[in-house]
């Protein structure tokens, strides 16, 4: 059993501790205004409901690769990975970086801010524009609701986002209850 699932924190927001699972390439749909604490909102097709919200090194990154405009980054795509070295208060508490980007035709290295005074080099991997056809869609609620096939409830929780997930989750269980 894959326990990636089970370990996606609740929150409106997706914090390091969701990557801990590893990198995970996602794709933009679209970027709102946050809050003066973290004024970027970047919502992903992956994550409905909850934003990544960027530091303001990997804000640099974005307008860096991308543009300032953020209405330009609907459709792109992005690797994001926890660092286990990211600090704050002095201490590595970790955090999300982006490590590949879709628009690249090249590596992107920039010299960016590790601690005050301090510089680190940031390399930014080119990754392709569209997701690899080989990866099925997010099935849609209906076809859940109707599947009566354990295996392929399994194969859909694959390829689901978290509230899709939850959403299987729930029908295997219905489903092995009925079989009791």
């Amino acid at each position: 059993m894959d326990l990636t699932a089970t370990i996606v924190t609740k929150s409106d927001q997706i914090n390091a501790e969701d990557l801990l699972a590893g990198p995970l390439t996602v794709t933009v749909e679209s970027v709102s205004a946050g809050n003066a604490e973290q004024p970027v909102d970047v919502h992903l097709v992956e994550f409905p409901g909850r934003a990544y919200r960027p530091s303001k090194t990997m804000r640099r990154v974005l307008v860096r690769v991308w543009g300032k405009e953020s209405d330009a980054f609907a459709g792109r795509r992005m690797t994001l990975y926890r660092d286990p070295e990211v600090k704050f208060g002095g201490q590595r508490i970790g955090g999300i970086k982006i490590s590949h980007m879709s628009g690249l035709d090249k590596p992107v290295s920039l010299a960016l801010t590790e601690t005050r005074g301090k510089r680190a080099l940031h390399t930014v991997e080119p990754l392709p524009d569209a997701a690899p056809s080989t990866v099925a869609p997010e099935p849609p609620a209906e076809t859940v609701a109707e599947c009566t096939d354990t295996d392929a409830l399994k194969e859909m929780w694959r390829v689901s986002g978290p509230e899709r997930r939850a959403q299987i989750e729930a029908r295997v269980a219905e489903l092995k209850a009925a079989e009791s």
